[in-house]
């Protein structure tokens, strides 16, 4: 997680119009929890993504995340980002049905003992149907198949408004919260103008 500041006080805090602000949760799991049935799978699969391109994998990246403003693997240097895709301690994951790749798993073993969702994200047609308990029953088996003792994951208010009561049904405890101000990808042409039109974007006047 990034580096937090002191609590804010009680009350209103205005935002730049430039800026985005959103209430971030963090969640955990200590203990491997009781398995879920997956529901039935509808021709898809989920399968390990060994070394994707970065071409590729930003592709699905955007599929599933420019809805929700995920910005940060999409603008990340060439250098870094490989670096990270390809470090034998993170693992990629995507959903697939007829050779076409609908879901980002990301699991992320670099702490020792733990293992970080870094990324979980399902294209806009398979939210609802039952995929996304599909996806985090192998998030779960692969997570503590390794010999970790905590398994968390953050979310916040841009994401789609059922995650945190999915990642709290899946086994996850929420143990922190907070303020993330960061500056609107789509004032900037980092994502297209129109992404994620749930949240307004403001101009300044």
């Amino acid at each position: 997680m990034d580096k937090t500041n002191a609590p804010l006080s009680a009350g209103y805090h205005d935002v730049a119009p430039e800026m985005l602000a959103t209430i971030v949760t963090c969640l955990e799991m200590t203990a491997r929890p009781d398995p879920r049935p997956n529901p039935p799978a509808d021709g898809l699969s989920v399968e390990r993504w060994i070394a994707p391109t970065l071409d590729e994998y930003r592709s699905v990246y955007r599929r599933v995340g420019e809805n929700w403003l995920w910005v940060s693997r999409a603008v990340m240097e060439d250098d870094r980002l490989r670096a990270i895709i390809e470090d034998p301690a993170v693992e990629i994951y995507t959903m697939m049905r007829d050779g076409e790749r609908l879901g980002l798993l990301e699991l992320d073993f670099r702490e020792s003992g733990q293992c970080e969702l870094a990324f979980f994200g399902l294209d806009q047609s398979l939210i609802g149907s039952g995929a996304g308990r599909i996806l985090m029953n192998v998030a779960i088996d692969k997570a503590w198949e390794k010999p970790i003792s905590r398994f968390w994951v953050h979310t916040c208010h841009l994401d789609h408004p059922a995650a945190l009561a999915f990642y709290q049904r899946s086994g996850f405890r929420p143990y922190k919260r907070m303020v993330e101000i960061f500056e609107d990808p789509r004032q900037t042409g980092k994502l297209r103008a129109d992404a994620a039109a749930h949240f307004p974007v403001l101009r300044a006047k």
